[in-house]
């Protein structure tokens, strides 16, 4: 549906006009309707909007524009908006899109993108130049604060985009050390397309009362996506998978797995097969990470197999098909996945293949989604056996032992008080 208002009325500048024309830019989406007046007027914002909504748009030009006006005469230049991404990825792209929304203005706006992986030295130097706009992963940017080398008290806009993932358990302890380094005058902008009561509690922490905004005409799942539930013993998925590739002929794949052990393994795996596959995770380093993205977006490879978190805001035209051999661990998160397929009105595929481990936690997906799939067996890969029996004990007490970010962070506060 065409939109009523187009860009001009949001009160954006013509600079920032041609910039959208040159992008393809030609309607607001429901979300940017609503948000960008409201950043412009100074208001902190709680917006929830499904993947592919134009969120990054949403804070990125009306904060382009300000930071253009405001420029100080005397070519000082010290950071005024910290943009917080959970991906290297993410971080990347936000980069990339704040180069092109701010191309054509007259007083031009530097950004520097502050991630793990690459040199710390020549982000350093990135710094001493003069940075407007800085897009940072928490763990990096933790890095640069305690050496001193990284100012964030003039902050007059904070954004934390996939909010969801910054603010969970992973990320939260980060954050609360990056906030008291930063001024406390300051707009809030959270942006994401899920928000479970844990994070909401955080927020709270964080901004008293921002406004709320969510678009509900967004279905849960897209209509053009076709989803299909294949049943296949756990050790099975790999020959199955192999087995589909072959006969289905797919091709332009995102699969997702649930650690980064398992994307290798995977990986590997099909490509002793002689399937032109290869994987995106934690432990690559940057440059791996990105020949491996760019390789799949240029149409080089043909199956990225890639974990939840290293695949968070990367965006890829035109993605035929999504594979869960492992399912999410949120019911949200299925639909972020699967929401990277038919875009733009193109037709897409989900297929996620579960086992006997999976189907109750797969009744929740469904429930959560608001749809109900029927599932189906592959002939000479069924489902066989009997679901294992749930044994009932003492539950483990989750977040006693601690993860290597909590190692990390202790590791930094210790070095700080010593």
């Amino acid at each position: 549906m065409k939109s009523l208002i187009n860009f001009e009325e949001l009160g954006l500048s013509e600079q920032i006009l041609l910039s959208l024309t040159r992008s393809g830019f030609i309607d607001p989406t429901p979300i940017q309707l609503k948000s960008i007046p409201l950043i412009f007027d100074g208001s902190d914002l709680l917006i929830e909007a499904q993947t592919g909504s134009g969120k990054t748009a949403c804070f990125a030009l009306p904060i382009l524009q300000q930071l253009s006006e405001i420029k100080s005469s005397d070519g000082v230049k010290s950071v005024k908006a910290l943009i917080l991404t959970p991906t290297r990825e993410l971080a990347l792209q936000v980069t990339g899109a704040i180069y092109r929304f701010g191309e054509f203005l007259t007083n031009k706006v530097s950004v520097l993108t502050i991630i793990g992986g690459e040199s710390i030295a020549g982000q350093t130097l990135g710094l001493s130049n003069g940075a407007d706009i800085v897009v940072a992963t928490p763990g990096r940017l933790l890095d640069l604060i305690s050496q001193n080398v990284l100012n964030l008290e003039n902050i007059q806009f904070l954004v934390l985009d996939e909010a969801d993932k910054i603010l969970d358990l992973g990320f939260a302890a980060e954050l609360d050390l990056v906030l008291k380094t930063i001024s406390q005058k300051r707009q809030n902008l959270f942006f994401s397309a899920t928000y479970p009561e844990k994070v909401l509690d955080i927020v709270k922490r964080i901004s008293l009362n921002p406004i709320h905004i969510k678009i509900d005409d967004v279905t849960p799942t897209v209509e053009n996506i076709f989803q299909r539930v294949i049943q296949v013993n756990r050790d099975n998925r790999g020959v199955l998978l192999r087995h589909l590739i072959k006969e289905e002929k797919w091709k332009n794949a995102l699969v997702f797995v649930s650690s980064k052990v398992a994307a290798h393994n995977l990986s590997e795996k099909l490509k002793k097969y002689g399937i032109n596959a290869s994987s995106i995770h934690g432990d690559l380093s940057q440059p791996e990470r990105n020949k491996a993205l760019s390789d799949f977006k240029d149409r080089k490879i043909d199956f990225l197999v890639a974990t939840d978190v290293a695949a968070r805001g990367i965006d890829i035209s035109k993605l035929a098909l999504v594979i869960n051999f492992d399912l999410p661990r949120s019911p949200a998160d299925y639909i972020h996945r699967i929401g990277r397929t038919g875009r733009a009105g193109e037709l897409g595929l989900a297929v996620s293949f579960i086992g006997h481990e999976d189907l109750d936690h797969f009744h929740l997906i469904e429930k959560r989604a608001q749809i109900n799939l029927q599932r189906e067996e592959i002939i000479g890969y069924e489902l066989t056996g009997i679901a294992p029996v749930k044994l009932q004990g003492i539950a483990g007490i989750k977040g006693k032992r601690k993860n290597k970010k909590e190692k990390a962070r202790d590791l930094i506060l210790t070095k700080n008080i010593n």
